[in-house]
């Protein structure tokens, strides 16, 4: 960080947004009170814990909020854009801050440390209130939103690593599709690399995304590009293989805190040598797409992406129940809304999968019911040493279902859910094996044996995050739906009333049923997280399909149920949601 000298003026002042209504006298006597400095781009402006004994404002560049997330490691939250406040909940409430803010870009600062702020409150009372109702407002709206229109990513650079690659064609694409979302959007190739700052934050206020492209190679505009991305989108073709690593040395913010995507360009007949995964790791990127040429959902669902308008799907697990996210999605489909990120615990992982997996409703049905409906899975009894069944039947039928298919290499981006035994956490499963993840996500304990993964004792998903809307709040920018079939009562009270011995309840039930002990330890896995009521705020759309009278174990209640999730869906989108998700 380093302080400027440059006086300011009371015009400077008034460039703020929520002092623009402030008396001229109040600005000039503030005047007096601040420090304008420079953060460059990467460094931080302040750190969780750290007094909050000033309040400042953004006069120039772009900020980054992050908090810790649950692997200890940055988690992004948004932008803050110039003329806004930045620490004023913390300022105000005289408490630390909570949070780090970091320069995106090299960015100015104007600081008003606490006896500043109280003389500029005394002549101008109204601005307390209008930083009130931003407080006010940011509360309200979840994590996701608490920043506003102006804390989406603006900039995307496109960053082609093959001469093959036409960015500007892709661009221009994207933002043929950009306009049909309502949303204006400008391209900027390497004419611009002479461009003062202040034309760049020019287009950022007058376009509501920004394109940038050029070739990756060790030059002042890549250079330039990496700098003034909010995000980086490296395009890549799996008739190639990625070098590692796949960008020049460079600490730009964007690169720093991982807000990298690749997007894998697929053509016709092409011979394959690599996949997402490897693309993936070689650029250190937090998401992949998938780009099939000519594909127009493609073209959309990356388009959306960049406009804050993707849709997100969150099934939750809850046994037999989940077959209502069948019914939901079936519904979904008939209203023509797309998903283009979908994610989920435990059975509901599996139906999240073959969504992404792009299975239209006929093969879901078909199946699931072959999974799961026709024959029980769950029925290769052992005594239990670590649980009541071998799992020989559910590995097979994942491989049969799922085969070798890598998350990465799905249609859409794509996470799953497994509690890890040996630290305590959840595990976001987000690349390998499809099917070793689903394994790990349905692994009810006492059920399914655990799935053993990279020195962690992995169990089914519910155990620590049952609807994890907030891991999808995270992964994209949209509007999320969360169906969640958990929260209801979910286990037979007469089932554990003077209960009979295990031989005695085989030869009256035989061995194809699970016994009540299933639905003791599957209502055990789910019930705390499945009426959570704080993972709403990171839904938009809560469907909560009305399936109290199918339990967890029963299998063959799959048309009650997806009927159940149907008509949820249905009245939900009727309500409201449709217009919603159509107009973002």
């Amino acid at each position: 960080m380093a302080a400027t000298s440059p006086m300011l003026s009371a015009e400077d002042l008034a460039g703020i947004t929520i002092l623009a209504d402030a008396p001229k006298s109040a600005l000039k006597a503030a005047v007096k009170q601040v420090e304008w400095f420079s953060v460059p781009g990467g460094l931080a402006l302040f750190h969780p814990g750290e007094a909050a004994d000033s309040i400042y404002f953004l006069r120039s560049g772009v900020l980054g909020v992050f908090n810790i997330g649950v692997d200890g490691k940055p988690e992004f939250v948004g932008h803050i854009r110039a003329g806004e406040p930045v620490g004023e909940m913390a300022f105000l409430g005289g408490a630390p801050h909570t949070a780090s803010v970091f320069a995106m870009r090299d960015s100015e600062i104007i600081r008003l440390p606490r006896a500043g702020f109280e003389k500029l409150i005394k002549r101008h009372p109204t601005l307390m209130r209008s930083l009130a109702q931003m407080m006010v407002t940011r509360m309200r709206l979840s994590r996701r939103d608490a920043f506003g229109a102006g804390s989406e990513p603006k900039v995307f650079a496109l960053l082609a690593t093959s001469p093959t690659i036409n960015c500007k064609h892709i661009a221009e694409q994207l933002a043929e599709a950009l306009g049909q979302l309502g949303r204006s959007s400008v391209i900027v190739g390497p004419e611009a690399e002479d461009s003062p700052s202040e034309w760049f934050d020019q287009l950022e206020r007058s376009h509501d995304v920004v394109f940038i492209h050029a070739p990756v190679a060790d030059t002042h505009w890549f250079r330039l590009c990496l700098r003034q991305a909010d995000r980086l989108w490296i395009l890549g073709r799996p008739d190639a293989r990625p070098s590692e690593p796949l960008l020049p040395p460079d600490r730009s913010p964007a690169r720093m805190f991982r807000l990298v995507d690749v997007i894998l360009l697929h053509n016709p007949g092409e011979r394959t040598v690599s996949d997402a995964s490897d693309w993936k790791r070689a650029a250190n990127a937090e998401r992949v797409f998938h780009w099939h040429h000519a594909n127009k959902q493609d073209i959309a669902r990356i388009a959306r992406t960049a406009a804050g308008r993707s849709v997100g799907l969150v099934l939750s697990g809850g046994g037999a129940r989940c077959y209502a996210h069948i019914g939901a999605i079936h519904a979904l489909n008939e209203a023509g809304i797309t998903i283009d990120f979908a994610g989920g615990t435990s059975m509901g992982a599996i139906i999240a999968a073959g969504l992404a997996l792009g299975w239209d409703d006929d093969t879901m049905e078909t199946n699931i019911r072959e999974a799961f409906v026709h024959s029980n899975p769950l029925n290769d009894y052992t005594l239990p040493v670590v649980a009541l069944t071998k799992g020989h039947k559910v590995n097979r039928r994942l491989e049969r279902f799922f085969g070798d298919t890598k998350i990465e290499n799905l249609n859409i981006p794509y996470f799953c859910i497994s509690s890890n035994l040996v630290d305590g956490c959840a595990t976001v499963h987000r690349e390998g094996l499809l099917r070793d993840a689903l394994r790990a996500s349905i692994a009810l304990p006492g059920i399914l044996p655990p799935l053993i993964m990279n020195g962690g004792v992995h169990v089914d998903g519910a155990v620590m995050n049952n609807f994890p809307v907030n891991v999808m709040a995270h992964l994209h920018r949209g509007m999320t739906i969360g169906v969640d079939v958990a929260r209801q009562k979910g286990i037979n009270a007469e089932d554990f009333i003077n209960p009979p011995g295990f031989f005695r309840w085989a030869l009256q039930h035989g061995l194809q049923e699970a016994p009540p002990i299933a639905s003791l330890l599957m209502r055990t896995a789910t019930i705390s997280h499945g009426s959570n009521e704080a993972s709403r705020q990171n839904v938009d759309i809560l469907v909560l399909p009305d399936v109290s009278g199918v339990e967890l174990r029963d299998w063959k209640a799959y048309d009650t149920a997806v009927e159940a999730g149907y008509r949820s869906m249905v009245a939900t989108l009727k309500d409201g949601a449709l217009d919603r998700l159509k107009t973002g």
